[in-house]
């Protein structure tokens, strides 16, 4: 799956093409078997498969996100999530891809359902944000990553500039810490699968990964705690 930029009268195209993974020296096709001409909505920045590879979720400059077809390209579903023109910079997904979290320079990320496109959570910033992640079960938080402007990056020190990993409930979405490190924005956040680390892209040129201490294992919100107490569940 890629995307192309509306570049010198050429309109934005989401583009779908197999790939066959039967040898590492296989051909590979060179025309996609699914393209998709973005006419009516406004350049493409991201773009990901749903579960079963059903729909094809899109984020576009104007902050909306459209939900597509991934076997016809018919467009299904457009809703405006984030400000208006205020591009959105990141998609990432659940482990089962029934829901996916969005990142955007309206200094907010949101979570969405994969089939209804309804936005279930908000997390507020308080800077442009690059990316945003989502740590896989049984812990609930969501990584965001951003900051100043990288043209104003020489003007500012770390601390101004904002250029933490946040990390946020996921349920609650109340900010619940953060982590230093950049002397830049970051660029990109992303979680391993066991969701014992986590890896942020800088600015700065550095990609940093993070191990998690027990702690942030334990770390539970007071009514998570009652909860686990009462039915002996863990997670929510």
């Amino acid at each position: 799956l890629g995307v192309t930029e509306k570049r010198t009268g050429q309109l934005s195209n989401i583009v779908v093409y197999d790939i066959d993974n039967s040898s590492p020296d296989a051909p590979q096709p060179s025309e996609p078997t699914l393209r998709i001409v973005v006419d009516e909505l406004p350049r493409v920045t991201v773009a990901g498969f749903s579960y079963l590879s059903k729909y094809i979720i899109t984020g576009h400059e104007n902050g909306s996100v459209a939900q597509w077809d991934a076997k016809t390209g018919e467009l299904l579903n457009e809703v405006y999530s984030h400000e208006d023109g205020m591009a959105v910079t990141d998609l990432q997904w659940s482990a089962d891809r029934t829901y996916f979290l969005t990142a955007s320079k309206d200094k907010t990320a949101k979570l969405h359902d994969t089939n209804t496109m309804e936005v279930l959570k908000t997390y507020v910033a308080d800077t442009p944000l690059n990316s945003a992640a989502i740590t896989p079960e049984p812990t609930n938080y969501v990584i965001l990553g951003g900051g100043q402007a990288a043209m104003d990056v020489t003007t500012t020190s770390a601390r101004q500039g904002k250029f933490e990993a946040r990390f946020y409930h996921k349920v609650f979405e109340e900010e619940v810490g953060r982590v230093r490190g950049h002397f830049g924005p970051l660029n990109y956040v992303a979680v391993s699968p066991d969701g014992k680390c986590y890896c942020s892209g800088g600015e700065d040129g550095y990609v940093r990964v993070h191990h998690f201490d027990p702690p942030y294992f334990d770390f539970k919100f007071e009514v998570e705690r009652e909860r686990e107490a009462r039915t002996g569940a863990v997670g929510y």
